[in-house]
């Protein structure tokens, strides 16, 4: 389960905040853990931030800094610093803070939404069901470079093996609103053993679902996909 200041952490990261908050450990500022980050903050010493990618899994970002130290609200604020660097210092001004918070949400992405869809979908391909994690990627319906509809949330991610994502990506196999599997023509006159033919024999059938309705794949998502899908068959 997420804690709410680190949901409040992935918010401040992907709306793009140029710093991070982080809250003390309890009510006394004057607290062993509170004054070293004073410390860190006065003497501009760099420090690792464990960043939440999932509950429970956390990814090391080096270097952090502590760029403000505040007893009354009882919380600092963190940058991160850029890398490579041959001299560890705090970032100087805005646009290095956004250019490092850039590379730290890039991270994030990658991590967590691969994380959370395959945990949806019981760590199992969602076209073939092949229940091995480290065999699947997290496939986006519509890519993040869509910044209307393509945020790194559950619903705009299928898991697919290798195999399955390459043909997704390829508009080989496309998945209509109703969850349902198809296959190109060319992909249906190609014949060349049994992987092939494993490809061919998903045409009709409906993709796995997650137990819960609401991670399942958004229709308006797959709608604008299967669009382009119809459009390259």
């Amino acid at each position: 389960m997420w804690y709410d200041d680190q949901r409040e952490v992935h918010r401040q990261i992907f709306d793009g905040d140029e710093m991070i908050d982080y809250a003390f450990m309890g009510n006394n500022p004057e607290a062993a853990d509170n004054r070293w980050l004073r410390e860190a903050f006065e003497n501009e010493i760099p420090i690792i931030y464990f960043l939440g990618i999932s509950p429970g899994s956390y990814q090391a970002i080096f270097p952090a800094y502590i760029c403000d130290w505040s007893a009354t609200r009882l919380r600092s604020r963190i940058s991160f610093g850029l890398h490579p660097q041959q001299v560890l210092q705090p970032p100087r001004n805005d646009l290095e803070r956004r250019y490092a918070l850039r590379e730290v949400r890039q991270r994030l992405h990658q991590a967590s939404f691969r994380q959370a869809v395959i945990t949806a979908y019981n760590g199992r391909c969602a076209l073939s069901g092949i229940p091995e994690p480290l065999l699947l990627d997290a496939a986006h319906i519509i890519a993040d470079q869509d910044e209307q509809l393509g945020q790194p949330v559950v619903q705009n991610g299928i898991p697919l093996s290798k195999i399955h994502h390459a043909a997704f990506d390829a508009h080989l196999i496309g998945i209509d609103p109703d969850f349902k599997l198809h296959v190109s023509d060319r992909l249906l006159m190609k014949k060349d053993g049994p992987l092939l033919e494993g490809l061919k024999q998903l045409k009709g059938k409906s993709m796995l679902l997650p137990d819960r309705e609401k991670d399942r794949p958004d229709r308006n998502r797959l709608a604008t996909r299967f669009e382009q899908f119809m459009a390259i068959i």
